[in-house]
């Protein structure tokens, strides 16, 4: 079995009111396929739930507009492949490949999305019931078992 780093996610950001949540899941997990910077290049799986993250509407309130953004969220775990990597350079190199999938799949949303890691503790404890599961297809089976232990 190859070496892996097992990294707890959050991730969260604001998607057109049009946009579709299981869209969005697919999205994040096919992006952390391979991830990596100046040519270094390694293989990663990304398991979690995705959701909504909705204001709260009270009865006497009207509902959010059409055109408002609808902000999302992502609850989960990377896998990365390859001896030698930190935490922080993970998180680093899957924000930058989220950052620019969710620009070029939904346009400026006015912020880039925001993701980091969370403890272990906060996925089982904070993930909805109704989200929904994401994770990256066709990735290495090493780095698949190493993730499904997690979950």
């Amino acid at each position: 079995m190859r070496d892996s780093l097992i990294v707890p996610l959050f991730v969260t950001t604001d998607l057109p009111p049009e946009a579709e949540l299981a869209e969005f899941g697919e999205l994040l997990a096919e992006t952390a396929r391979v991830l990596g910077h100046e040519g270094a290049g390694y293989e990663a799986f990304l398991a979690g739930k995705v959701f909504w993250l909705d204001r709260p509407v009270l009865p006497e309130q009207h509902p959010a507009a059409e055109v408002e953004l609808r902000f999302a969220g992502m609850l989960g775990y990377l896998a990365a492949s390859g001896p030698g990597h930190t935490a922080r350079e993970v998180v680093c190199d899957v924000r930058e490949a989220i950052g620019e999938a969710v620009a070029g799949r939904y346009g400026d949303v006015g912020v880039a999305p925001a993701v980091f890691a969370i403890r272990d503790q906060d996925i089982r404890e904070r993930t909805p019931d109704s989200a929904l599961y994401v994770d990256t297809r066709d990735a290495a089976a090493e780095l698949v078992s190493a993730t499904k232990a997690y979950l």
